[in-house]
């Protein structure tokens, strides 16, 4: 498994220091750089943040790499995990409460059409073992 926040870290450092000095635009093209890398390297799981398939052609490489699974989790599920542990995610720092809300129905609403593209959609709000069973179960003989 890879994932591509992580690898972009890497390359970069601290994602939010990086985002604030080089702006989203830097962070994307070093994020293409790590997908598309990533892509010609071999089978391998890859994980991506919410808005790698929506930027260059992304979603259109990643398709042609395997099957792309948007792990679909509601908004009232994904707000506590972003309080929680969201503080690497520059589009949404410092932000709590109805702010955080807002910014996350905007975001939803601007990436679902992008999202809706994927090959697979598995609903993605319960434990990790029972989300890897959906997934393998909605792609059936492709992971087996």
């Amino acid at each position: 498994h890879a994932d591509t926040a992580r690898l972009v870290e890497a390359r970069v450092g601290p994602l939010v220091p990086f985002f604030r000095d080089h702006g989203e635009a830097a962070f994307r093209e070093e994020e293409r750089a790590v997908l598309h890398a990533l892509l010609h390297a071999g089978d391998t799981v890859v994980s991506v943040g919410g808005g790698t398939p929506q930027a260059f052609d992304n979603l259109a490489v990643m398709r042609t790499a395997g099957p792309v699974v948007f792990l679909d989790v509601p908004l009232h599920a994904l707000l506590p995990r972003i309080d929680r542990a969201g503080l690497d995610r520059p589009l949404l720092l410092g932000l709590k409460g109805d702010a955080l809300r807002e910014r996350g129905e905007r975001l939803l609403a601007e990436r679902m059409p992008v999202y809706g593209r994927a090959d697979v959609t598995v609903r993605a709000d319960a434990e990790p073992a029972e989300v890897a069973r959906r997934i393998a179960e909605a792609l059936g003989p492709q992971v087996r």
